[in-house]
Protein backbone atom coordinates (compact mmCIF):
# COMPACT_ATOMS: atom_id res chain seq x y z
CA UNK A 1 0.00 0.00 0.00
CA UNK A 2 1.39 3.50 -1.02
CA UNK A 3 -0.69 6.64 -0.46
CA UNK A 4 1.55 8.65 -3.00
CA UNK A 5 0.09 9.37 -6.74
CA UNK A 6 1.92 7.63 -9.66
CA UNK A 7 3.58 10.08 -11.35
CA UNK A 8 5.68 10.49 -8.74
CA UNK A 9 8.76 8.13 -8.61
CA UNK A 10 8.39 7.18 -4.93
CA UNK A 11 5.59 5.88 -6.41
CA UNK A 12 6.74 3.69 -9.06
CA UNK A 13 9.17 1.95 -6.78
CA UNK A 14 6.79 -0.13 -4.98
CA UNK A 15 4.97 -0.63 -7.56
CA UNK A 16 7.42 -2.26 -9.35
CA UNK A 17 8.40 -4.03 -6.00
CA UNK A 18 5.11 -5.56 -5.98
CA UNK A 19 5.06 -6.88 -9.56
CA UNK A 20 8.95 -8.50 -8.95
CA UNK A 21 6.68 -10.87 -6.50
CA UNK A 22 3.04 -11.19 -8.27
CA UNK A 23 1.98 -9.19 -5.08
CA UNK A 24 -1.61 -7.07 -4.95
CA UNK A 25 -0.74 -2.66 -5.51
CA UNK A 26 -3.04 -0.47 -3.25
CA UNK A 27 -2.70 3.00 -4.21
CA UNK A 28 -5.32 5.55 -3.53
CA UNK A 29 -6.62 8.40 -5.89
CA UNK A 30 -6.61 11.01 -3.06
CA UNK A 31 -4.85 10.56 0.38
CA UNK A 32 -7.21 10.77 3.54
CA UNK A 33 -6.36 9.21 6.66
CA UNK A 34 -9.03 8.08 7.91
CA UNK A 35 -9.67 5.84 4.91
CA UNK A 36 -6.37 4.89 4.55
CA UNK A 37 -6.21 3.09 7.86
CA UNK A 38 -9.58 1.08 6.59
CA UNK A 39 -7.92 -0.23 3.28
CA UNK A 40 -4.44 -1.25 5.75
CA UNK A 41 -6.81 -2.72 8.29
CA UNK A 42 -9.56 -4.28 5.93
CA UNK A 43 -6.53 -5.62 3.22
CA UNK A 44 -4.37 -7.20 5.67
CA UNK A 45 -1.75 -5.22 3.89
CA UNK A 46 2.02 -6.59 4.54
CA UNK A 47 4.28 -3.73 2.98
CA UNK A 48 3.36 -0.08 3.78
CA UNK A 49 5.28 2.32 2.00
CA UNK A 50 5.07 6.00 3.45
CA UNK A 51 8.56 7.40 3.44
CA UNK A 52 7.12 11.26 3.85
CA UNK A 53 6.40 12.92 7.39
CA UNK A 54 3.02 14.10 6.23
CA UNK A 55 1.63 11.19 5.47
CA UNK A 56 2.71 9.93 8.52
CA UNK A 57 1.62 12.61 11.07
CA UNK A 58 -1.70 12.41 9.05
CA UNK A 59 -2.10 8.84 9.84
CA UNK A 60 -1.00 8.35 13.75
CA UNK A 61 -3.22 12.13 14.67
CA UNK A 62 -6.40 10.61 12.92
CA UNK A 63 -8.81 9.18 15.86
CA UNK A 64 -8.77 5.52 14.42
CA UNK A 65 -5.10 5.32 14.51
CA UNK A 66 -4.89 3.41 17.99
CA UNK A 67 -8.40 1.75 17.54
CA UNK A 68 -7.02 0.18 13.87
CA UNK A 69 -5.22 -3.07 13.49
CA UNK A 70 -1.80 -2.93 12.01
CA UNK A 71 -0.38 -6.80 12.75
CA UNK A 72 -0.93 -7.88 9.13
CA UNK A 73 1.98 -5.14 8.17
CA UNK A 74 5.37 -6.89 8.41
CA UNK A 75 7.94 -3.93 6.34
CA UNK A 76 7.29 -0.29 6.56
CA UNK A 77 9.42 2.32 4.25
CA UNK A 78 9.13 5.04 7.17
CA UNK A 79 12.17 6.87 6.94
CA UNK A 80 12.12 7.44 10.99
CA UNK A 81 15.85 8.71 11.30
CA UNK A 82 14.51 11.24 9.12
CA UNK A 83 11.18 12.36 11.16
CA UNK A 84 10.40 13.66 14.14
CA UNK A 85 11.24 11.41 17.33
CA UNK A 86 7.71 11.34 18.08
CA UNK A 87 6.24 10.15 14.84
CA UNK A 88 8.77 6.69 15.10
CA UNK A 89 7.35 6.30 18.81
CA UNK A 90 3.89 6.53 18.17
CA UNK A 91 4.58 3.51 14.89
CA UNK A 92 6.71 1.79 17.41
CA UNK A 93 4.17 1.55 19.89
CA UNK A 94 1.30 0.79 17.52
CA UNK A 95 3.01 -1.60 15.17
CA UNK A 96 5.97 -3.78 17.14
CA UNK A 97 5.79 -6.23 15.05
CA UNK A 98 7.13 -4.45 11.84
CA UNK A 99 10.40 -4.08 10.43
CA UNK A 100 10.91 0.16 9.94
CA UNK A 101 12.76 0.60 6.86
CA UNK A 102 14.85 4.04 6.45
CA UNK A 103 15.82 4.95 2.53
CA UNK A 104 17.34 7.87 1.06
CA UNK A 105 16.91 9.08 -2.43
CA UNK A 106 16.22 11.12 -4.92
CA UNK A 107 14.63 11.82 -8.34
CA UNK A 108 17.94 12.06 -10.29
CA UNK A 109 18.77 9.01 -8.96
CA UNK A 110 15.57 7.00 -9.96
CA UNK A 111 14.67 7.08 -6.18
CA UNK A 112 16.17 4.94 -4.00
CA UNK A 113 20.17 5.49 -3.43
CA UNK A 114 20.18 3.33 0.24
CA UNK A 115 17.97 1.44 2.15
CA UNK A 116 17.59 -0.82 4.51
CA UNK A 117 17.14 -4.50 4.42
CA UNK A 118 16.42 -7.99 6.34
CA UNK A 119 18.40 -9.25 9.04
CA UNK A 120 19.63 -5.68 10.33
CA UNK A 121 19.06 -4.59 13.88
CA UNK A 122 15.48 -3.31 13.67
CA UNK A 123 16.70 0.06 15.47
CA UNK A 124 18.45 1.02 12.51
CA UNK A 125 15.24 1.99 11.11
CA UNK A 126 14.86 4.35 13.80
CA UNK A 127 18.05 5.89 13.53
CA UNK A 128 20.03 5.22 9.92
CA UNK A 129 18.68 5.16 6.13
CA UNK A 130 20.55 1.88 4.96
CA UNK A 131 22.82 1.02 3.24
CA UNK A 132 23.71 1.68 -0.61
CA UNK A 133 21.97 -0.23 -2.73
CA UNK A 134 24.31 -2.44 -5.40
CA UNK A 135 25.71 -0.87 -7.93
CA UNK A 136 25.41 2.74 -6.19
CA UNK A 137 28.44 4.71 -4.61
CA UNK A 138 28.03 7.14 -1.88
CA UNK A 139 30.71 10.12 -0.76
CA UNK A 140 30.54 13.14 2.09
CA UNK A 141 32.74 15.65 0.94
CA UNK A 142 33.68 18.95 2.39
CA UNK A 143 31.74 21.06 -0.28
CA UNK A 144 34.39 23.63 -0.16
CA UNK A 145 37.35 22.25 -0.70
CA UNK A 146 35.71 18.92 -2.21
CA UNK A 147 37.97 16.67 -0.37
CA UNK A 148 35.84 12.92 1.33
CA UNK A 149 35.14 14.01 4.86
CA UNK A 150 35.97 11.73 7.88
CA UNK A 151 33.16 8.94 9.21
CA UNK A 152 30.71 10.49 10.85
CA UNK A 153 30.81 14.16 9.63
CA UNK A 154 28.31 15.67 7.82
CA UNK A 155 29.23 17.20 4.60
CA UNK A 156 27.34 17.42 1.00
CA UNK A 157 26.07 13.97 -0.07
CA UNK A 158 27.59 12.50 -4.16
CA UNK A 159 26.00 9.71 -5.24
CA UNK A 160 27.22 8.01 -8.77
CA UNK A 161 25.86 4.40 -10.31
CA UNK A 162 24.19 2.89 -13.11
CA UNK A 163 20.69 4.99 -11.45
CA UNK A 164 21.55 8.16 -11.97
CA UNK A 165 19.94 10.49 -14.56
CA UNK A 166 21.53 11.73 -17.74
CA UNK A 167 20.63 15.37 -17.10
CA UNK A 168 17.87 18.37 -16.36
CA UNK A 169 15.65 18.69 -19.20
CA UNK A 170 16.75 21.50 -21.39
CA UNK A 171 18.79 22.98 -18.91
CA UNK A 172 22.41 21.79 -20.03
CA UNK A 173 23.88 24.49 -17.37
CA UNK A 174 22.21 23.00 -14.12
CA UNK A 175 23.08 19.56 -15.32
CA UNK A 176 27.00 20.93 -15.87
CA UNK A 177 26.35 22.06 -12.14
CA UNK A 178 24.93 18.38 -10.92
CA UNK A 179 26.66 15.99 -12.67
CA UNK A 180 31.38 16.07 -12.38
CA UNK A 181 33.54 14.79 -15.22
CA UNK A 182 34.08 11.80 -12.79
CA UNK A 183 29.92 10.80 -12.85
CA UNK A 184 29.69 11.85 -9.29
CA UNK A 185 26.29 13.44 -8.98
CA UNK A 186 26.07 16.51 -6.03
CA UNK A 187 23.06 16.54 -4.53
CA UNK A 188 22.97 19.22 -2.30
CA UNK A 189 21.99 16.99 0.58
CA UNK A 190 23.71 17.05 3.78
CA UNK A 191 24.93 13.51 4.71
CA UNK A 192 27.11 11.47 6.97
CA UNK A 193 27.93 7.93 7.20
CA UNK A 194 28.62 5.53 9.96
CA UNK A 195 31.36 3.40 10.79
CA UNK A 196 29.23 0.64 8.77
CA UNK A 197 28.43 2.41 5.73
CA UNK A 198 24.66 3.21 6.76
CA UNK A 199 23.84 7.00 5.58
CA UNK A 200 21.78 9.74 7.80
CA UNK A 201 20.22 12.58 6.05
CA UNK A 202 20.25 15.91 7.66
CA UNK A 203 18.92 18.17 5.61
CA UNK A 204 18.99 20.21 2.50
CA UNK A 205 22.18 23.32 1.86
CA UNK A 206 19.55 25.29 0.04
CA UNK A 207 17.80 25.01 3.91
CA UNK A 208 20.88 26.37 5.21
CA UNK A 209 20.59 29.82 6.83
CA UNK A 210 23.47 32.39 7.51
CA UNK A 211 22.78 34.16 10.64
CA UNK A 212 25.22 36.59 11.01
CA UNK A 213 27.83 34.74 9.58
CA UNK A 214 26.80 32.04 11.69
CA UNK A 215 25.61 28.40 9.54
CA UNK A 216 22.21 27.28 10.94
CA UNK A 217 20.49 24.38 9.71
CA UNK A 218 17.08 24.90 9.59
CA UNK A 219 16.50 21.15 10.11
CA UNK A 220 17.98 21.75 13.68
CA UNK A 221 15.72 24.16 14.51
CA UNK A 222 12.84 22.20 13.29
CA UNK A 223 13.98 19.44 15.61
CA UNK A 224 14.40 21.54 18.33
CA UNK A 225 10.20 22.67 18.01
CA UNK A 226 8.94 19.16 17.16
CA UNK A 227 10.41 18.81 20.77
CA UNK A 228 7.21 21.06 22.13
CA UNK A 229 4.14 18.44 23.04
CA UNK A 230 2.15 21.33 21.37
CA UNK A 231 3.68 20.86 17.91
CA UNK A 232 2.71 18.75 15.71
CA UNK A 233 4.90 19.69 12.37
CA UNK A 234 7.60 22.10 12.34
CA UNK A 235 9.30 23.98 9.42
CA UNK A 236 11.91 26.86 9.36
CA UNK A 237 12.82 28.98 6.57
CA UNK A 238 15.28 32.10 6.42
CA UNK A 239 14.24 35.78 6.74
CA UNK A 240 16.17 39.14 5.51
CA UNK A 241 17.12 40.97 8.35
CA UNK A 242 19.31 44.13 8.09
CA UNK A 243 21.24 43.22 11.02
CA UNK A 244 22.36 39.69 10.64
CA UNK A 245 21.30 39.08 7.37
CA UNK A 246 18.86 36.58 7.87
CA UNK A 247 16.94 35.38 10.70
CA UNK A 248 15.14 32.35 11.32
CA UNK A 249 11.38 32.02 11.04
CA UNK A 250 9.12 29.06 12.31
CA UNK A 251 5.59 27.96 10.89
CA UNK A 252 3.97 25.86 12.96
CA UNK A 253 0.99 23.10 12.90
CA UNK A 254 -0.24 22.57 16.63
CA UNK A 255 -1.02 18.93 17.60
CA UNK A 256 -4.74 18.61 18.02
CA UNK A 257 -6.20 18.89 21.22
CA UNK A 258 -2.99 21.52 22.19
CA UNK A 259 -1.97 24.79 22.99
CA UNK A 260 0.65 27.01 22.69
CA UNK A 261 1.35 30.36 21.53
CA UNK A 262 4.41 31.81 19.98
CA UNK A 263 6.40 33.71 22.84
CA UNK A 264 6.21 30.19 24.91
CA UNK A 265 7.94 28.04 21.35
CA UNK A 266 9.62 31.41 21.51
CA UNK A 267 11.45 30.62 24.78
CA UNK A 268 11.64 26.96 24.49
CA UNK A 269 13.91 27.40 21.50
CA UNK A 270 15.79 29.57 23.18
CA UNK A 271 16.34 27.13 26.43
CA UNK A 272 17.22 24.70 24.43
CA UNK A 273 19.20 26.72 21.92
CA UNK A 274 22.04 29.54 21.48
CA UNK A 275 20.68 32.77 20.90
CA UNK A 276 21.30 32.77 16.80
CA UNK A 277 19.23 29.56 16.11
CA UNK A 278 15.94 31.05 18.08
CA UNK A 279 13.47 31.79 15.76
CA UNK A 280 12.47 35.30 15.45
CA UNK A 281 8.83 35.16 14.56
CA UNK A 282 6.27 32.37 14.39
CA UNK A 283 3.49 32.03 12.26
CA UNK A 284 0.87 29.20 13.06
CA UNK A 285 -0.77 27.30 10.18
CA UNK A 286 -3.48 24.66 9.80
CA UNK A 287 -2.96 23.56 6.26
CA UNK A 288 0.25 23.33 4.30
CA UNK A 289 1.10 24.26 0.84
CA UNK A 290 2.26 20.61 -0.43
CA UNK A 291 3.46 19.27 -4.12
CA UNK A 292 2.57 15.69 -3.98
CA UNK A 293 4.74 14.73 -0.96
CA UNK A 294 6.64 17.61 0.27
CA UNK A 295 5.79 20.76 1.85
CA UNK A 296 6.82 24.02 -0.35
CA UNK A 297 9.29 25.96 1.60
CA UNK A 298 9.63 28.80 -0.83
CA UNK A 299 5.97 29.18 -0.64
CA UNK A 300 5.84 30.11 2.79
CA UNK A 301 8.61 32.04 2.66
CA UNK A 302 6.85 34.06 -0.38
CA UNK A 303 3.84 34.62 2.08
CA UNK A 304 6.02 35.76 4.67
CA UNK A 305 7.66 38.14 2.77
CA UNK A 306 4.57 39.39 1.22
CA UNK A 307 2.81 39.85 4.94
CA UNK A 308 6.12 41.86 5.83
CA UNK A 309 6.35 44.05 2.64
Amino acid sequence: WSPLPLFHIAAMLPLLAIFEVGGCYLGMGHFEPGQALKMLEKHKVTMAFTPFVTFLQALIYHPDFEVTDLSSVRLMNSCFAAQPKSVGEAFRKAMPQTLQAGTFGMTEASGIVSTAHWGMDPELGFTRLGLPMIGQEIRIIDPQTGEDLPIGERGEVLVRGYNLFDGYYRDPEKTAEALDTAGWFHSGDIGSLDEHGHVMFHGRFKDMLKVGGENVAAAEIEAVLARHPAVKLAQVIGMPDEKYSEVPAAFIEIAPGSQASAEELIAFCRAESASFKVPKLIRFVDEWPMSASKIQKFQLRNALLRELG
